[in-house]
């Protein structure tokens, strides 16, 4: 991050802008409309700041630059079109230590202006971090369709009764369930409407009623790692968490979208070395959910598939703890997927399974025979361990030695690699292989060389090897 993001309040505070042009027109109306007390170097004006000076909205200080003229200022603006001026007003507010903007020249910027929502008392401020400019306001424009216009009345009514919730619920987990239940029922009905009123009148009813949750937990898949790969539901749930209990699985891209006051509890377990025991984790899990938080059990992949999501809430209906489930893409989908692998083939396989390595040591769970079929795809999770013991079984019940195999390695992340070879070598394919790593059984396997598109880098030298 090479910005820091802050909103100022400039209200009746000198900001130095240097410029009397059309530019300088732009910041000075945003400056006005923030409040700022506008100061102005400038020999030649727009008609609009001639205006705006005769009327006593800006103060035209001087017609030309000098240094003495920012130790007024907290802020200053360079808007003109002289590069050696422009320069001067950018050395010496460093000399100064005074934050400055220079207009369309990102080097010579302390602080960079960025394309705004505005939903008064909301707002949203988007930056590329002064490298596209256009960019930003492109993106702005896309964000502005999503935010409806109600939402800075919801802000205004809710700040002026924030007090008011303050004194009624005693608790920061109450107070934000309350605000959180007001914002998606009726309240929002009444603001969309820009019926201030009936809005007021709501607001104070479920004030009065003083209702709050009780804990509730939401199982959660967050994917195989790829960020982007959060459905919206799995999102908007651990945006809105008290507490999360995480796996190792998750990655720091996905930890970071969780709300920065909630409570973040690592539970992750990885074969060989467990962290948290599961019992502790069921005991978390009520614990939280009877103080009445709203609780997500974050897990690699999706819950169901090899997760123990089903364990969890097992122990959470025997208690009377209200949940709900968010699936997500689970491992096989979507690393085989990054790694350009489809699962089932009309040629190749009419099936798939998904398996995990970690099984019993004799084997006696498993039915090696229906796994060892041809034009089928075993998907191994969890399998690198026994690599060796599950490709002896496959072979000695039918399968192949020379069936393709791939060993697909931190799937759907940037650090993504892909291992491949024959099901005889599976076992110097994952010796070296980085953990979470998926195992794809199959002639599906093969079509990587020709499908990966994932990593073009990475792609290329595979299909030049393949070549």
């Amino acid at each position: 991050m090479n910005y820091f993001p802050m909103f100022a309040d400039l209200r009746s505070r000198p900001v130095l802008v240097v410029g009397g042009g059309t530019v300088a027109e732009r910041k000075i109306q945003s400056l006005l409309d923030a409040g700022a007390e506008v100061l102005l170097a400038a020999r030649e004006l727009t008609e609009n700041l001639q205006t705006w000076a005769e009327e006593g909205r800006i103060c035209r200080i001087a017609e030309s630059f000098s240094d003495g003229l920012i130790r007024q200022a907290v802020l200053v603006i360079a808007a003109t079109d002289d590069e050696e001026l422009n320069r001067r007003v950018a050395d010496a507010a460093e000399r100064g230590n005074k934050l400055v903007n220079v207009v369309d020249r990102q080097e010579l910027c302390s602080f960079i202006v960025p394309a705004v929502i505005d939903r008064s008392p909301v707002q949203i401020a988007v930056s590329s971090g002064g490298t596209s400019p256009v960019l930003a306001r492109r993106l702005r424009l896309q964000i502005e369709q999503l935010v409806p216009q109600h939402i800075g009345l919801m802000a205004q009514i809710a700040g002026e009764n924030r007090e008011s919730v303050k004194r009624q619920f005693g608790s920061l987990p109450e107070r934000r369930q309350f605000w959180e239940q007001l914002f998606a029922g009726r309240f929002q009905d009444y603001c969309t409407q820009n019926n201030r009123p009936q809005a007021d009148l709501q607001l104070k009813a479920e004030l009065a009623a003083k209702q709050t949750q009780q804990g509730f937990v939401t199982l959660v898949g967050a994917g195989p790692g790829d960020a982007g790969l959060l459905t919206i539901h799995a999102l908007q749930a651990i945006q809105a968490a008290d507490v999360v209990l995480y796996d190792a699985l998750v990655g720091t891209d996905i930890l970071c979208l969780i709300r920065k006051d909630a409570e973040k509890i690592n539970v992750g377990k990885r074969a060989g070395g467990h962290k948290v025991r599961q019992e502790e984790t069921n005991a978390l899990l009520l614990e939280y959910a009877q103080k009445g938080c709203r609780v997500v059990r974050l897990k690699g992949g999706d819950p169901f598939v090899f997760g123990r999501g089903g364990e969890e809430l097992q122990i959470l209906a025997e208690a009377g703890i209200p949940f709900k489930i968010i699936p997500g893409i689970t491992a096989a989908v979507g690393a085989a997927a990054y790694a350009g692998i489809p699962l089932t083939h009309r040629d190749y396989a009419q099936s798939v399974q998904f398996i995990t390595g970690q099984c019993k040591a004799d084997g006696s769970d498993v039915d090696w025979a229906s796994f060892a079929r041809s034009n089928q795809t075993l998907a191994v999770y969890m399998g690198t361990i026994k690599a060796e013991n599950i490709a002896a079984r496959l072979i000695r019940h039918g399968r192949a030695a020379d069936t393709p195999c791939a060993v697909i390695s931190n799937g759907t992340r940037q650090n993504q690699t892909v291992a491949t070879g024959v099901l005889s070598d599976l076992q110097c394919l994952t010796a070296n292989a980085a953990t979470p790593a998926l195992i794809i059984i199959g002639e599906v396997a093969a079509l990587h060389h020709r499908l990966a598109w994932f990593q073009s880098e990475n792609t290329a030298v595979a299909k030049a090897k393949a070549a």
